[in-house]
């Protein structure tokens, strides 16, 4: 049986994610902590946090999301530069939401003693928006109960997680969620430009009724 690319990065990110359980030491050097980044020059937690979570829903929630909207991304890439080129431009689209969703929160607290975080949040949130991006109108669903067009509740979660963000109240990385989301976008936009009026023609076909 071939395994997809996008259920390797899930079977290593869980792996990983399960040794840190049971390992506080691996989580101390892999987690996100801007303020020993700075200081320490530990520039490979921006990645290795990415690869541990904090508890087994934590995973759960972003690996059953990843797997859902990554085979969209992955099979598009695919298409666009065939299986091999496609798959490596894949993986470092997802290494690279990691890592560039957190350079904000790395800005943002570099001086923070206090300020940890870890989990795949960014890679997910940019593979998420990359495919609402690739098809707007297929339905996302919260809690398999209340579905809505990708591009309208991708629209809703921008600005809750901007909004969220600027309030920083909930020890939620908000500002990863949207960060990575952006970029998300824009790398689909960049690899393929011609996406934009796609996207463009399919919301204009949208209905409500």
């Amino acid at each position: 049986m071939n395994l997809s690319i996008t259920v390797i990065l899930i079977i290593i990110t869980a792996i990983s994610s399960f040794l840190a359980f049971n390992n506080s030491s691996l989580v101390e050097r892999w987690m996100f902590i801007p303020y020993i980044i700075k200081r320490r020059n530990q520039w490979d937690r921006f990645l290795l946090s990415g690869f541990i979570h904090k508890d087994y829903i934590h995973l759960l929630f972003n690996m059953f999301t990843f797997y859902f909207f990554g085979g969209v991304v992955e099979q598009f890439l695919a298409y666009k530069f065939g299986s091999t080129t496609g798959g490596f431009v894949f993986v470092l689209f997802y290494l690279l939401g990691i890592v560039i969703a957190d350079i904000p929160t790395y800005i943002k607290h570099q001086d923070h003693t206090y300020y940890r975080a870890l989990g795949a949040s960014g890679g997910t949130a940019a593979t998420v928006f990359a495919s609402i991006i690739i098809l707007p109108l297929a339905d996302i669903c919260l809690f398999g109960i209340f579905c809505l067009p990708g591009f309208i509740l991708g629209a809703l979660f921008l600005i809750y997680s901007y909004t969220k963000g600027k309030q920083d109240s909930d020890g939620i990385n908000h500002d990863a969620h949207l960060f990575g989301a952006l970029f998300g976008i824009i790398f689909i936009l960049i690899i393929s430009p011609s996406s934009a009026l796609d996207f463009i023609e399919q919301i204009k076909s949208f209905r409500i009724f």
